[in-house]
């Protein structure tokens, strides 16, 4: 498959946006459910919490963009952990679009972003 295509393939969307029809597979990444949203309305078709970032480094990171640089190496660590699960959303993806849905306000620094960047570097 083509590094264009793949790339294509993963997509990213806060979990209190609506599903679509061209989300694809929506996949929870993130390790709580996120609150007042409907599992019913969701719209997930998988649930990673093996993917998400483990409380402790969550709870450490707290969405400070000063936290950043640090958190995403961290994170990469912790996703290499659970090689199986990554694996398995490969292969989600080799079948078709893939939404990383996740609950963070700040779209550029959340577990999403980094999920995909591995996902993208280590095909």
């Amino acid at each position: 498959m083509s590094e264009k295509i793949f790339n294509d393939r993963v997509k990213l969307k806060r979990a209190y946006e609506s599903p679509a029809a061209d989300d694809g597979k929506r996949v929870l990444v993130d390790r709580l459910w996120p609150r007042g949203v409907r599992k019913t309305e969701a719209g997930i078709d998988c649930w990673m919490k093996q993917l998400a970032p483990s409380t402790e480094l969550r709870q450490w990171f707290g969405h400070d963009p000063a936290r950043w640089e640090e958190f995403r190496r961290r994170y990469a660590a912790e996703i290499h952990e659970h090689r199986d699960e990554l694996e398995q959303l490969r292969d989600l993806i080799r079948q078709g679009t893939v939404t990383l849905v996740y609950s963070a306000h700040d779209e550029a620094h959340n577990d999403a972003v980094v999920l995909r960047e591995t996902l993208l570097r280590h095909r």
